[in-house]
């Protein structure tokens, strides 16, 4: 039985901050932490992903492709000759005892350490682990690609957080990332015992989340509405990495409908003809002109706004649902991007009234955008609740 479930990048985000924090609790009990597992699609931001959470949780990060390793020691450390080093505390006459690496043993007696005689076989400390303080994320890319050497020589790190004679520094959480046993990629496939050890996620691309992300990564606006329009066009082969590199390839084009050969070509090599036929169609149809969201939440004059957006949408039997849609999310992603770097003033809160109460939106589409807005903000966006304007829009 394939045990998993289905998380889109912000549900991911909350499920593996809860695992960390979890993490800490069992660690404090002295039992073992539990790792985890996202498999996806190659380019779906796997990997952005988990980068971007040990930012947010302020947390160290080291990145293994497993499937670039060439030795079993890069990766665990290289066996080593330990010896036991003893040292006195002079305050409460106890001997406390530590296995150094042959090559450390000098150092140790530098500290004041003797050799009890004792020595054995261990693995030195790996590189991209030595020296690390507590509190980080171990993220073991491509996993399930790597040779099954390298899977099984990690699997004791992954349950244990340790190998044979090193540790993991505390706080330190181990996350696997994988592509689908589907067929389509050359991976290993992991036995059900292996699957035991970890918890798994499936992440999943959704339009609208992307188009958050890349409101706040600042990818051109008229490139976020067209795929916010044709989320259908991200495939395997057209991942969110293909089109992303293909949007900031044109993004230095002021006039998309001047450079319709060189857009075209450039997206062939990227996304290929389908995506980027479909680019230029948009292009002449002018839906690259939609009014920008800084233009909706911003603008100085409210009669320009309801007059772009009304030409934009459409009226009665010319209304475009799908256009107010990306609108209304465009508006919405911006809204909460604003206010992560500048200060909501009134004539911001006045305007998103004017919007979610106005004849402009259809009420669906003003009540997702209202929610969205104070779900991803409530503090600084708390006068929207106190209107009550908006309160009977949102209860209708």
């Amino acid at each position: 039985m394939n045990k998993t479930v289905n998380l889109n990048v912000n549900e991911l985000q909350d499920f593996l901050t809860h695992i960390i924090t979890n993490n800490r609790e069992l660690q404090a009990k002295g039992k073992n932490m539990v790792s985890t597992e996202v498999v996806g699609e190659s380019g779906i931001g796997k990997t952005s992903s988990i980068k971007q959470l040990a930012d947010t949780l302020n947390l160290d990060f080291v990145k293994i492709n497993l499937a670039q390793i060439d030795e079993v020691g890069d990766l665990v450390g290289f066996p080593t000759r330990q010896f036991q080093m003893a040292k006195k505390d002079e305050k409460s006459g106890n001997w406390s005892t530590k296995w150094a690496d042959e090559q450390l043993v000098e150092d140790y007696k530098n500290k004041g350490y003797q050799s009890t005689g004792k020595s054995q076989m261990g693995h030195c400390v790996p590189k991209w682990i030595a020296n690390k303080k507590d509190g980080g994320i171990l993220l073991l890319d491509d996993w399930n690609r790597a040779e099954v050497r390298f899977i099984q020589a990690v699997m004791e790190l992954i349950d244990r957080q340790e190998y044979i004679s090193w540790t993991l520094p505390k706080n330190w959480h181990i996350i696997l990332t994988a592509n689908p046993d589907n067929g389509d990629y050359l991976v290993n496939s992991i036995d059900s015992a292996q699957k035991t050890r970890f918890i798994s996620a499936n992440l999943q691309f959704e339009a609208e989340t992307w188009a958050r992300w890349a409101e706040s990564a600042e990818i051109d606006g008229r490139c976020i509405n067209f795929l916010l329009m044709h989320p259908e066009l991200v495939t395997q082969e057209t991942n969110a990495r293909a089109i992303t590199t293909y949007f900031n390839a044109i993004s230095s084009f002021e006039k998309f409908e001047d450079n319709l050969p060189m857009i075209q070509m450039i997206g062939e090599g990227s996304v290929g003809p389908e995506f980027s036929t479909m680019f230029t169609t948009f292009i002449n149809n002018k839906l690259d002109k939609l009014p920008t969201p800084d233009t909706m939440l911003c603008h100085e004059n409210d009669q320009h706004v309801r007059t772009s957006l009304k030409e934009a949408i459409g009226v009665d039997n010319a209304y475009r649902a799908d256009v107010a849609a990306v609108l209304c999310t465009r508006l919405a992603n911006y809204a909460l991007h604003y206010a992560s770097t500048k200060s909501v003033t009134q004539s911001i809160i006045n305007r998103l009234i004017m919007l979610s109460t106005e004849e402009i939106f259809a009420n669906d589409l003003k009540y997702f955008a209202i929610r969205e807005i104070l779900n991803g903000n409530k503090q600084k966006y708390q006068k929207l609740m106190m209107n009550a304007d908006v309160v009977k829009m949102a209860t209708k």
